[in-house]
């Protein structure tokens, strides 16, 4: 018996408790479930359910990559998605099992990437298009889970087919269309066979960004890359009507859906959302919302319904008043960092490319957002005071910002040669330490009107990646991309230590008992030192694919959590050097981490734009 008993403690998942993100460019990628009660959206390769009333979300895991399109059927019983993966490598479609979210069945016949799908009325089939190194249409059968028959989706002498719509009242009938192809497809299903019709349009020309059929069948519209529709007859396969005459819509119509009582609602690439009518399709209600337009979802019949942008934007618009509100939102870029101001957990504040978002933990709301046009954020520090968020950018300024307001406080010129690309605050209020692209380190001296260089410390000889600031503020240390790390005496202003390992250091930590700190980078090791003498106590092997780029610990120091290149995140046992939690929700590289004052929870960040609120894991 004795020989059975493995000396590693068996690692436990941790929970995840919420989610802000969501890609906005996958086309039709938000969906209004039948329910009316939840909206079904993508995030990197997760799917995520919330609630429209609440706060509840769930999780459907099971693509390995992006997530490229989803749908759900029209009894609300399913909801397939597919993803994108590499060339020449099979791109799975999966069947979900809404009421008890989970998979059903895997779908594997593409290669590439799923382009669109589409369910029949009455969930006998499922229409795929696959991308356009595969090029093929594909029916299943949803009671077999296994393809009824194939096809080329295009003719020869076209473009590829990039999206797909059923027939609202029959099983046996779908339209493809994309790059100068539109198609009505008949399914013979005794024959196991796909016929299709091409639509003849004439002398135009299209490339269909988008599709909808109307409720009784008589009519699909399409909307095209250069902001017309097109109206064609399902039977006849000729065109009906096309339009707008003059105002074409800017960018495209990008998204586009028939409403039971009549009309269209259109979405433009340029964010413009309109409800028109055919033949003319003259605005006759409009609004303009954030970011190119890439889904509209219909609640129920119409009176309500959701619509998603590529600024990862999500809008709720009442039919009758046609005035949006803003329910989700989130970046729509990497996430370059996340701090919790000091000794509560109830706020937080990220970064990424041109803006700071302060959050409210619990409700995943923004509070606030502060936008610099055309710069990069790449860190962000709470003054410990709570009066100022003092923020690292790329065009080599340190911006400090009202935490309430946003308002812009006062700007540090200059500051580094290559851009700032760290910054830490000394608890006092009195000092910035920050770190620039050449490779300095500068401590700044701030009053109350003031902002003075104190010195400039020159001895990493790349980037700073990451400052950490000693709970005295008698020391600080800086971790760098060319190997150092550096420890500095900040009464003397000068280096007191020096480490040296072959990695690109991305992350470092003091043990609050402040005599040893650990540090992560691009080796994937993790590596105790002892501040005195810079000495390596023990090293870890942090993660088994890709560089560890954050890592934060608790203020007891008996765990720490880490998250990097692997999607991971994983909570240490500090004295053990033992993973006991990791998470799995991830799909982009994890950029930062941090556990919250209070050790409630666990907030990790990526470059795909997602912020993931993990359940701190209690004493284990």
């Amino acid at each position: 018996m004795e020989s059975q008993i493995s000396p590693k403690a068996e690692v436990a998942e941790l929970e995840l408790e919420a989610v802000i993100g969501f890609n906005g460019h996958v086309p039709s990628g938000l969906k209004c479930h039948p329910d009316q009660e939840h909206v079904v959206y993508p995030l990197g390769c997760t799917i995520l359910i919330q609630a429209v009333n609440t706060h509840e979300q769930n999780f459907l895991h099971g693509h390995d990559n992006n997530v490229s399109c989803l749908t759900i059927s029209k009894s609300g019983i399913y909801i397939a998605s597919g993803q994108v993966t590499f060339m020449g490598f099979k791109a799975d479609i999966i069947l979900w099992d809404y009421k008890k979210r989970e998979l059903i069945a895997r779908l594997s016949l593409h290669k590439g990437k799923i382009e669109a799908l589409a369910f029949s009325p009455n969930d006998l089939y499922l229409v795929s298009l696959g991308g356009p190194d595969d090029g093929s249409v594909v029916v299943w059968s949803i009671a077999k889970r296994d393809a009824i028959c194939g096809s080329p989706a295009a003719g020869l002498n076209v473009g590829n087919a990039t999206t797909v719509i059923f027939s609202r009242c029959r099983d046996e009938m779908f339209v493809t269309a994309g790059n100068g192809t539109i198609r009505v497809w008949e399914l013979d299903l005794p024959n196991r066979k796909i016929w299709p019709t091409e639509c003849l349009t004439g002398q135009m020309k299209r490339i269909v960004m988008s599709l909808t059929m109307a409720d009784d069948d008589s009519f699909f519209y399409l909307g095209t890359t250069t902001g017309d529709i097109l109206k064609m007859n399902p039977r006849t396969k000729l065109l009906a009507d096309t339009g707008p005459a003059k105002d074409k819509f800017s960018l495209g119509v990008s998204a586009i859906k028939c409403l039971k009582m009549g009309g269209l609602l259109v979405g433009s690439g340029a964010g413009l959302l309109v409800f028109c009518k055919s033949p003319s399709y003259k605005p006759i209600k409009k609004i303009q919302l954030q970011g190119g337009i890439t889904s509209i979802a219909l609640r129920g019949e119409g009176h309500q319904f959701f619509v998603g942008t590529e600024e990862s934007h999500i809008y709720r618009v009442t039919f009758t008043d046609f005035k949006e509100t803003l329910i989700a939102t989130c970046h729509c870029e990497a996430v370059q960092d996340i701090v919790f101001p000091f000794g509560t957990a109830e706020l937080f504040a990220t970064c990424a490319k041109k803006d700071i978002r302060v959050w409210h933990t619990l409700s995943n709301r923004e509070l606030l957002r502060i936008t610099v046009p055309n710069m990069t954020c790449h860190g962000i520090d709470f003054m410990r005071d709570g009066k100022s968020i003092i923020s690292a950018w790329d065009d080599g300024k340190i911006r400090a910002f009202a935490p309430e307001t946003g308002r812009l406080m006062y700007v540090i010129n200059n500051a580094h040669r290559i851009g700032v690309t760290a910054i830490a605050t000394t608890s006092d209020c009195k000092r910035i330490i920050s770190g620039g692209g050449e490779g300095e380190v500068r401590v700044w001296q701030i009053g109350c009107q003031t902002q003075k260089l104190e010195e400039a410390l020159k001895e990493h000889k790349s980037s700073v990646s990451c400052i950490r600031v000693k709970k005295n503020n008698e020391e600080c240390v800086t971790a760098s991309t060319d190997g150092t790390c550096i420890i500095w005496d900040l009464v003397r202003l000068r280096r007191n230590q020096m480490i040296l390992a072959n990695t690109l250091f991305q992350c470092v930590c003091y043990h609050p008992e402040e005599f040893q700190i650990i540090t992560s980078g691009t080796d994937r090791k993790i590596a105790y030192w002892e501040v005195f003498d810079g000495t390596v106590i023990r090293e870890l092997e942090g993660s088994l694919s890709g560089s560890i780029n954050g890592m934060d610990i608790t203020l007891e120091g008996v765990y720490f959590v880490t998250g990097g290149n692997d999607h991971l995140v994983k909570v240490w046992d500090y004295n053990e050097g033992e993973v006991t939690h990791v998470g799995v929700g991830h799909s982009g590289n994890i950029t930062r981490v941090r556990i919250s004052p209070g050790n409630q929870y666990i907030v990790s960040v990526s470059a795909d734009g997602a912020i993931l609120r993990w359940k701190y894991p209690s004493a284990s």
